[in-house]
Parts: structure tokens; sequence; C-alpha cells
């Protein structure tokens, strides 16, 4: 008997032992899933709840040399990047030819409209390799161009074979624009399940005017040549505590579903994951960083849930903690039961700028017509509940002190080490973050692969180092380090920018222009109805009045252990009709970045809050600092500063130094008194 068949047959033996549900090749399915899904930082073993409710040491060995064998061979050829391209469009514009198609639509998005992907959907990356978190790439029969916008153009021109994909940049040219010049009288393809409606009719309206058509492909035609496609990710959903959500799940839908009504629907159709996992008081690790389990969802008039997903993903306690108000069903069926309800004649509540054309056009085709409005759960989920803050806060306080053990930590070594043969490097600091924010058990992940950016990688918006971009931190230049974690009271995203040895009058001088917008938007106070994107200009002026500015949004929504990046509030140039509500917790991170020298970008996250003004004749708000962690003394440049600018930093930096230090060892805490004296006298 080989040692393979013997592994085998005492994994089964293992399995038969904890009663599991699986057999071998039943758990070898699983493990395809799970090796497509993100293993938690906090608790990697999580999936094993799957297979037994606990399992015995031997059988968790034995799952995880299983899993390492499926993991080795689970990439996909995505790791391929731009070497793999010419083959890859090749292979496409033959099924193309097959299909009668003159071209086809490849959008960075998934069927969920999510920023973090699975590996089964990460269909732009292989076939152009650009990884970044937003683009499309149009291929046409003889031309081909990939479209990011201002924070992507230098990473897509490094990662991209611009041989043969054209990189553009959305500021100059738009995919509709570009269609339309090139596209002719062909037949342009898509994927209705990986585009909105609201995209379907900007590609038909790009189409038209070149005097061609859009046609919706049935099955996507990159998977047809995607033969190592990975399998969609199976994770372990957990009940998300009450003390953490501050509000049933039962109660939360009983709300929502009075939002739909409200709407003019009878029930509610939900296709973004963050939505249904809060709606459901769960939560999961499918992806990257973002911790939800992807499925489709119906909610209906009494507050009732038909839950589509893979029912592999529930442990016997969380299927028990479900009530019985919440129906299972395979995410297959979601299209055919979505239409069957249009057709009985009820009215469904669809959200066009997020849900996948396919759905709606299941639903016009049963002989219904969808109610379109906001997805319902998106604002209240925005608006959090007295429990979350208090644990967003509690979040901060910890993080932050791992934050500051960090930047002690690089004050120290990086002098030491500079010009020496193991200078500290990007990956180096990365993974020293990554270590101290795991020394706190509440724990669970990453927010988004952290930016670690030394240098010209600074200029990067969304740079992500790597084994090949990896270089040291380098004295008289500058280091960006943009992170956050996900713990069950809270998520975080904090962005300090320091200089590494003595800055220059020009670092220094951009630096505090950073600054200055940075507190005149912490300190804003405003109108309730105001949106964010009135907002924006108060932390541009500074940079506005000296010429510059930068190519990003001021600000995002952040949930409570959930999307880093979560709607619908925003505070940027972009338009919103959105307002901001007591509650939402936003980014305010303004930057200014030189493409070749560094970046500077520094961010909190605030929570609106109402604000106290004397004689007011109306609601006031404004913003409460949640982020705890110091900014770089040695670049702040006092002169350039107002006296209320200086009083502010001083007083933040006196919050941070008060709050954190009992947490703190006896050197970082040395070095934070020193980081934080006042700026003032």
């Amino acid at each position: 008997m080989t040692d393979a068949r013997a592994d085998t047959g005492e994994l089964a033996r293992l399995l038969a032992a904890a009663d599991s549900p699986y057999d071998v090749p039943t758990l070898d399915e699983l493990l395809a899933g799970v090796a497509a899904s993100h293993r938690q930082l906090g608790d990697p073993d999580a999936w094993m709840r799957l297979v037994a409710a606990d399992p015995a040491p031997a059988l968790r060995d034995a799952l995880n040399a299983r899993l390492e064998r499926v993991l080795a061979h689970a990439d996909g050829g995505l790791s391929a990047g731009k070497t793999a391209t010419a083959e890859r469009l090749a292979a496409l514009r033959a099924e193309l030819d097959r299909r009668g198609l003159d071209g086809f639509v490849i959008p960075r998005a998934d069927v969920h409209q999510g920023e973090f992907v699975p590996p089964h959907a990460q269909r732009l990356a292989w076939l152009t390799g650009f990884t970044g978190s937003a683009g499309t790439a149009v291929v046409l029969r003889e031309a081909a161009a990939i479209f990011v916008d201002g924070r992507y153009t230098v990473q897509a021109r490094g990662e991209v074979d611009t041989d043969r994909i054209a990189v553009c940049y959305t500021g100059e040219t738009q995919p509709a624009d570009w269609i339309a010049a090139n596209l002719g009288d062909g037949r342009l393809g898509h994927d209705p399940w990986l585009h909105t409606e609201r995209g379907v009719q900007r590609l038909q309206s790009a189409a038209a005017r070149a005097g061609g058509q859009v046609v919706a492909t049935d099955g996507n035609p990159l998977d047809a040549v995607w033969t190592d496609q990975p399998a969609p990710p199976i994770s372990a959903v957990v009940p998300h505590e009450l003390a953490y959500a501050g509000e049933t799940s039962a109660a939360k839908r009983a709300r929502v579903a009075r939002t739909v009504a409200e709407a003019g629907a009878d029930v509610g159709v939900l296709t973004l994951p963050d939505s249904i996992t809060w709606l459901l008081n769960v939560r999961a690790s499918d992806i990257e960083h973002t911790p939800v389990p992807l499925s489709f969802a119906v909610l209906h008039a009494d507050g009732a849930v038909t839950w589509y997903l893979d029912a592999r993903k529930l442990p016997d306690a969380t299927r028990s903690a479900l009530d019985d108000a919440v129906t299972i069903r395979p995410m297959a069926a979601f299209a055919d039961e979505v239409a069957a309800l249009a057709g009985d004649g009820t009215r469904l509540l669809a959200d066009p700028a997020t849900a996948p054309a396919r759905v709606l056009d299941a639903i016009r085709a049963a002989g219904g017509e969808p109610v379109t409005g906001s997805d319902p759960v998106r604002l209240p989920k925005a608006c959090k509940t007295a429990a979350e803050l208090a644990g967003s806060r509690a979040a901060h306080e910890r993080d932050g002190a791992a934050l500051t053990r960090f930047l002690a930590w690089l004050a120290r070594e990086v002098p030491e080490r500079a010009g020496g043969d193991a200078p500290v490097t990007e990956l180096e600091a990365a993974e020293a973050l990554t270590a101290l924010r795991k020394g706190d058990p509440a724990f669970r992940d990453a927010a988004f692969g952290t930016i670690s950016a030394a240098g010209e990688h600074g200029a990067i918006v969304h740079y992500r180092v790597s084994a090949a971009s990896n270089r040291a931190l380098g004295a008289g230049e500058l280091y960006l380090c943009d992170s956050g974690g996900q713990y069950p009271d809270g998520t975080t995203d904090v962005t300090r920018t320091i200089a590494v040895g003595q800055p220059t009058e020009a670092q220094r001088w951009r630096y505090t222009r950073v600054l200055k917008g940075h507190i005149a938007l912490a300190t804003a106070v405003f109108p309730e109805g105001t949106t964010g994107h009135q907002l924006d200009p108060f932390a541009r002026r500074p940079l506005w009045a000296a010429g510059l500015d930068y190519a990003h949004g001021t600000g995002h929504g952040v949930g409570s252990y959930l999307g880093v990046h979560e709607g619908p509030q925003v505070i940027s140039k972009r338009a919103s009709e959105t307002a901001l509500k007591p509650g939402m917790i936003c980014s305010n991170e303004p930057g200014h970045y030189l493409e070749g020298a560094d970046g500077i970008r520094i961010e909190n996250l605030v929570a609106v809050t109402e604000v106290e003004v004397p004689g007011a004749d109306q609601r006031v708000l404004g913003f409460e600092t949640l982020t705890l962690a110091p900014y770089c003394r040695a670049l702040i440049a006092p002169e350039l500063l107002t006296p209320d600018e200086i009083a502010w930093i001083d007083a933040y930096h006196t919050r941070v130094r008060e709050t954190l230090t009992p947490a703190l060892d006896a050197r970082t805490a040395e070095w934070l008194a020193e980081e934080t004296r006042p700026l003032a006298g």
C-alpha cells in the first residue's frame, strides 16, 4: 500500500470516528472550496468546524495535511501575471470567435460587485496580470485595453503586458469611448452576472455609437478557457454576538422590511454579501479581509429571509442559531426563484446600482417590473448602533497600541540597521506590524493588504509590496504605511507617513499641508443633511492653495467587523446624495503624491456625531476621531500651522498618550512621550 493510500485510509477512519458528515471524496470537494477561501490570521482552522464540531488533534493534523496538498495546486494560474497574457488572449479570442462575438468585456467585479473577489472570480487578473481592486478590460479581435483610475495607473503599467493590452487612465479615456471608437459594427459580449443594469446600459450606448451591439452571454467565455479555475470559496459561517451587533437579526429584518414596504415593494432582493451578513448577524471568511459568506437573499414582508448559499458553509451550531424565519436554499436557485416570485405578481425591490443585470433581466422575463431603489440594508448598516460604536472605540485603542509599538520599533530599527547588510524592508515592516496586531487575542485578520511603501512606492496609491518589488527603507525618504485590523468589535483603517532620517524642508512643507487638510475635516461642523461631497473641499483647500491635489477620495465608509470600504456615505469630489448621519464611520485621508519620489497620506477614522452649538437653530453634526496613533513629529512644520491647528494636534497627542501608555511597554511609552510632546511652547 502506498503512503497516500495509507493516509487516505487513516483519514477515512478519523472522519468516521468523529461522526463527520463527510467521507474522503466529499471532503476533497469541500477542501477545494476551503482552499479558495480566506483563512483568517486569527482563526486559520475555523473551517474544520465544517468537518466535525470539535476535531480531535489527530483529525486536525490529517485535515491540515490534506488541505496543504490541495493548496499546492490551487493557484489557478493567477501567479503567472503578464507572462501568460499572449497565450490567454489567443485562447479567449478563439472562444469568442466560436461564439460569434467580436469582443468581450472583463470587469474586475464578481457577481456581488465586491472589492475583494475570490480566486475563481479574478478573471481580470488571470487575463491581464493586473491585481488592483478596480479596473475593466475590453478585448476585441485586433485590440485590447484595460481601464484603471488614478490610484492604479503606475501599478497597471508595471503589471500588464502593454505590447498586447493598452493601459488607459479613466480620467482621460472611459471604456465607453474606447468601445465607440474601436468596436465598429461588431457584437460585444458581456456576462450579465458581472455587470449592473446601469453598466450594461453604458455598454449598449457605446456599442450603438460604433454601429455595433451588445450581447449577453450564456456562461462566461473566459471561464471556458480557464481550465484550472479555482472552486468557489467555502468558509465556516459563525454567529456574530449580540454584544457586538447591538440589535437582533429579527429586529433588523423587521426594520428593513418596513423600508422595503415604504418603497412600494413586497420583498427586497439582496445581492451584497455585507448587507446579508449584517442583516443575519453572522460572519465568515469566504474572501480576503471582509468577514462575509458569499450569498444572495430575499427579505419578505414579514421579516422572513430566504438565504441562498452553499449549505456546506453552515456548521451545526450556526444552523441551530438561525431562527425559523431563515430558510436555506442553494445559490444556483436564486435567479429562477426570484423570477418565480415576479411571475406570481410579487413586487420586488432591487438596486440597479449593485444587483447583477441578470437578476433584473430575470424579473422582467417573468413578466414583472422591479421596484428600483437603493439596497435597503446599506443605510441602516452604515449608522452604527451604540454597541458598535463602543466596540469601535475599544478596537481602536488596542489597534492604536499595536501601531504605536510598530512606529517605535521602526524608530529604533531603521537607524540601527541602515547601511548594514540587513536594513529594514517594506516586507519586514508589514510583517512586523501584522505580528504586533496578532498579539491581540481578539485580532481576526487584516482589514486589507497592508500598504508598506518606501520612497517612490509611496506614490503608488494602492501599492502592494511583493518579493519582486520589496525594497529597503532608505535615509532621507518617506515611508507610508496604510493598514487596518479586523476585530469582532470593530474594523480599523489608519495611515501614517513617517520620515526615515532627517526630512527635507519640501517634505515637511507638503506633509504639513496634508495635515492641515486632515485637521480641517476632523474639526468640521456642519448642518444635518450635509453630504460628504460638500465637505470634501475642507480637506483639499490647503493643498489647492498651493496648486496641489490628490486623485482619490477623501473618505469612505467603514463597517463594523465588516467591509473596510462601506457605502453609501463617501467624502469625495464625486457627487453623493447620501447625507452624513450620526453613527456613520468614515475615513479622513487627504494625501499628496509625487510619482517617482514619494507619497504622503494621513488617515484617521471618524464617527459622525451630534454637536452642541450654542444658539444653533438646527441640528448640527461633527466628527469624533476614533483612531489613536501619533503623527510624525519630524514632518510637522509648526510655522505653517495656525494656533488653533497646533492646539488641536497637541490635544489629540495628549489623548493618544494618555489612552495608550497603560498598554505599552516602558521603551515604547518613552518613545511615545517624546513623539507627542506639545508643539506649543
